[in-house]
């Protein structure tokens, strides 16, 4: 192994096909991009330069601002949920259900592998105020509270958008929290527990440590899921009211295939893509932190 390894031509020919898949697939429709960031037109119209224009638009534009603001707001806060409600379910799993876990981690799981658009035809019937009262607006009734219209305003609409990701994805991360949990050795569970931890005591001292690699690797496959949200948008509220709903992706979308704005779009996408590392990088400096401190 050591001989292949050290043969730069062995290396080439192992990792050259990947590296040629991944620069077709990646590399050149971003380096593609970029060069449309400084034009503007479409197909139809042709292209032409505009040099720096598309930067000085985007630094100015209310509209990519609000939908800015909203990606950050809504990335926090389902990354939040999404990994906080898994680790609990994988703590369920491995410290009370055990073995007896098969079951429940097969139906949390489920909703992972549902239709996105499925998934938010389900949201719009479980909170729908008319023409027919969903069962959450009935369930109000029932405790005397009048029915709310949950896509009505921005700020009701988005925790529908909250628990709906949450509620679809959080098996998944039960499910990657669940495998960096049963690596804990049990020796050291149980020599913990000799020396007095249990409960809260035994998961923040001992297994949160434990199981920090993985949770941050469930903090950063969320961050950048949430960061690049579009289809749960799209299928549950599709930007609305207005542009309550709006982040960055769908802006990006509009601007690009409904205004046939091909430059101008490439210039939200390429925002996204500095946000999205600059978020990771910030990510990776914070997991340097030692939990075992302190």
């Amino acid at each position: 192994m050591h001989r292949v390894l050290g043969d730069r031509r062995a290396i080439l020919i192992l990792i050259g096909p990947a590296l040629l898949v991944y620069s077709l697939i990646m590399l050149v429709p971003m380096a593609w991009s970029l060069g449309y960031s400084f034009t503007k037109g479409n197909t139809i119209d042709g292209f032409t330069g505009n040099g720096l224009d598309n930067f000085q638009r985007l630094f100015t534009d209310d509209a990519v601002r609000d939908a800015l603001w909203f990606t950050f707001k809504y990335a926090l806060v389902v990354t939040a949920g999404q990994v906080i409600a898994g680790y609990l379910l994988a703590l369920l799993y491995v410290f009370v259900l055990k073995r007896a876990s098969a079951l429940v981690r097969t139906l949390a799981f489920f909703p992972v592998v549902l239709p996105t658009v499925a998934v938010g035809l389900l949201f719009q019937k479980l909170f729908q105020v008319a023409p027919q009262t969903g069962p959450v607006n009935s369930l109000l009734n029932m405790l005397g509270i009048e029915s709310v219209d949950w896509f009505a305003s921005a700020g009701s609409a988005f925790w529908v958008l909250v628990v709906m990701d949450v509620w679809r994805s959080m098996g998944f991360y039960a499910v990657l929290l669940f495998a960096g949990l049963v690596d804990i050795p049990d020796e050291l569970l149980e020599s913990a527990r000799l020396d007095g931890a249990s409960g809260l005591r035994l998961v923040r001292h001992v297994v949160l440590p434990l199981s920090f690699p993985v949770l941050m690797s469930s903090l950063i496959f969320s961050i950048n899921g949430t960061l690049k949200v579009f289809d749960s948008i799209v299928a549950l509220t599709n930007g609305g009211p207005g542009s309550g709903t709006t982040p960055l992706t769908l802006y990006m979308f509009q601007t690009s295939f409904t205004y046939s704005d091909y430059g101008y779009g490439s210039t939200i996408a390429l925002l996204l893509t500095v946000v999205c590392l600059l978020v990771t990088l910030v990510v990776f400096r914070l997991s340097r932190r030692d939990l075992t401190k302190g």
